[in-house]
């Protein structure tokens, strides 16, 4: 998953991490848009979650599949896939699932010929080799994965600590960063975008927030909650 952050209020992307994401470079995987963090299995520990499967559709071995990638459809443009434990999965087809959300598909996988075939591939993750997520990404600095940004240490412009990313997840309106705070209590969601992160320092471990004390200091009852399109004016 991957999401670009920009400026002007404009939303930094989306895991896949931040901002609205830029359609797929011709002849690139389109981003991923994983909103939880991968479980990275100790077979494949350099893969990102692109999808998972669901539930056996018919009796002829197709299954249903949930794709975080931008465009699902291109979820076999980032192979080789494999599960958790190291299989390798070959997607012979897709195609949207009748009636059902963009993100939902059904497919058609090599060697599963039957129902309970496809019912052994329920719930389990399929995962891509890092440097094919990497390539959707290309050369934008402003362009991360989600896979990257969770677990982050959370600052102010002070330095001062505020928490951890928790998860990148996106509820219609573009990218939010989930904070659990550092002093406790109920998680908190930022818009990413760079009026509210400013600085994200993926190999020092890091994001810079504006904003977040505000959002975790107890409203007054005559009091507005504050709006998110600009990071709220702190208060002494």
């Amino acid at each position: 998953m991957r999401g670009s952050r920009r400026g002007g209020g404009s939303p930094r992307g989306r895991p896949s991490p931040r901002g609205p994401a830029r359609p797929p470079r011709e002849g690139a995987p389109a981003p991923i848009r994983e909103t939880a963090p991968a479980v990275l299995p100790a077979a494949f520990p350099e893969g990102i979650r692109v999808a998972v499967f669901g539930r056996a559709h018919g009796v002829r071995g197709e299954v249903r599949l949930k794709a975080f990638t931008q465009d699902p459809l291109a979820i076999a443009d980032y192979a080789p896939l494999r599960l958790e434990d190291g299989r390798t999965i070959v997607i012979e087809a897709l195609r949207l699932a009748p009636g059902a959300a963009p993100d939902l598909l059904i497919a058609r996988v090599a060697g599963v010929t039957d129902r309970n075939a496809a019912e052994a591939l329920a719930r389990k993750a399929l995962f891509a080799p890092r440097e094919r997520v990497a390539s959707a990404q290309g050369e934008d600095p402003d362009s991360f994965l989600v896979a990257d940004l969770i677990g982050l240490a959370v600052e102010d412009e002070a330095g001062m600590p505020v928490g951890r990313i928790v998860a990148v997840p996106d509820f219609g309106a573009g990218d939010l960063i989930e904070i659990a705070p550092t002093a406790g209590g109920p998680t908190i969601y930022l818009p990413f975008r760079e009026a509210f992160v400013p600085v994200v320092d993926i190999a020092g471990g890091r994001v810079v927030v504006r904003g977040a004390e505000e959002m975790m200091r107890p409203a007054r009852p005559d009091e507005e909650p504050p709006e998110l399109d600009e990071p709220p004016e702190t208060t002494p």
